[in-house]
């Protein structure tokens, strides 16, 4: 935390021109045992104010409604403004903790602080682009592992025939995992195996920045002369998955090979989603009837479908639909 600290101290002096001095905060132990997990406190007097920072100690980025939720009840247990800090913040997530009134401080790149009408915005990592995504198959892999049983060994060929990939592609995906630190590849006579290292919660916190949404594409058609869809998606699905209202159209997920053959049958008239009779299609980069349960696209790519939606509701759902997971 040291170091943390001494970057955040000189990061404060060049942006603002003042000396600032943070100790370690005393009334830690009067949290609850998840939120002294996540974070180191110390306090720190700012241009007269005394705050209480709380120092992102976790390898992922979690939530700004979820960030908002700790810092009232930070809030709750001193008489002081909470400001988070963390290392690195993904530039969409930036956008997001201030849409939410978040303070927050990246030291050495940006500062948010509201309730001091400061608001810099310097220089910004684009932490993604370091980190490659995985291609739609080995992604699949991970969501298979995460639903079906992360505790099996996988071995490539049967791995494809479950999941409808070619070997080849399948051994590719083998190595992005390998690569990644998810998993440890072994070899028995010629068959390569593989077997995910940790519970559930831990390969998914650890595969995060390696995720991103299946929908490729997203528009509306006129249902009543597409005859398309089984598989829910999107609002609808959430609405399934939690008590979220089903919203006013009915989204369904589809392979590009499935959009490209109704389109090629004249049968996906594209409206705009004011139009009666429309629907909404979603177009993924991995079949969404693999996962699927009731007609329903699964919880784990669900999720990844609609991190980017900035609705508080959706947040709050998305995190009754996870936390439903039993991790």
């Amino acid at each position: 935390m040291q170091t943390d600290l001494y970057q955040l101290e000189r990061y404060l002096h060049a942006a603002l021109g003042i000396t600032v001095t943070a100790a370690p905060w005393s009334e830690k132990d009067r949290l609850p045992h998840f939120i002294k997990e996540l974070y180191d406190f110390v306090e720190m007097r700012l241009l007269g104010r005394p705050f209480l920072l709380a120092i992102d100690t976790g390898s992922a980025e979690q939530s700004p409604a979820t960030l908002r939720k700790h810092i009232d009840l930070l809030r709750s247990k001193q008489n002081a403004d909470v400001i988070y800090v963390r290392g690195g913040v993904t530039t969409y997530n930036r956008k997001r903790l201030i849409e939410h009134k978040v303070p927050f401080i990246v030291p050495g790149n940006q500062m948010y602080l509201p309730m001091l009408a400061i608001d810099l915005r310097e220089h910004f990592r684009r932490l993604r682009s370091e980190t490659p995504t995985f291609s739609p198959a080995t992604q699949a892999v991970v969501i298979h592992a995460l639903l079906r049983g992360c505790e099996q060994v996988l071995i490539p060929l049967e791995t494809a025939q479950r999941l409808k990939y070619s070997a080849m592609t399948m051994t590719r995906a083998f190595d992005e995992l390998e690569a990644a630190k998810l998993g440890d590849v072994t070899v028995h006579g010629r068959e390569r195996r593989l077997r995910f290292k940790g519970n559930r919660q831990e390969i998914w916190t650890k595969a995060q920045p390696f995720l991103r949404s299946p929908v490729n594409k997203r528009l509306f058609i006129q249902y009543a002369k597409s005859g398309v869809g089984r598989i829910r998606a999107g609002l609808t699905a959430l609405a399934e998955y939690s008590m979220l209202a089903p919203p006013a159209y009915t989204a369904y997920a589809l392979t590009r090979e499935e959009w490209n053959l109704l389109r090629q049958r004249r049968k996906a008239i594209v409206v705009p989603n004011q139009e009666p009779n429309a629907c909404e299609i979603e177009v993924w980069s991995y079949p969404p009837a693999l996962f699927a349960e009731h007609d329903v696209v699964d919880p784990l790519s669900l999720y990844l479908s609609l991190n980017d939606n900035p609705d508080e509701r959706i947040e709050s759902a998305m995190e009754e639909m996870m936390g439903k997971l039993g991790w």
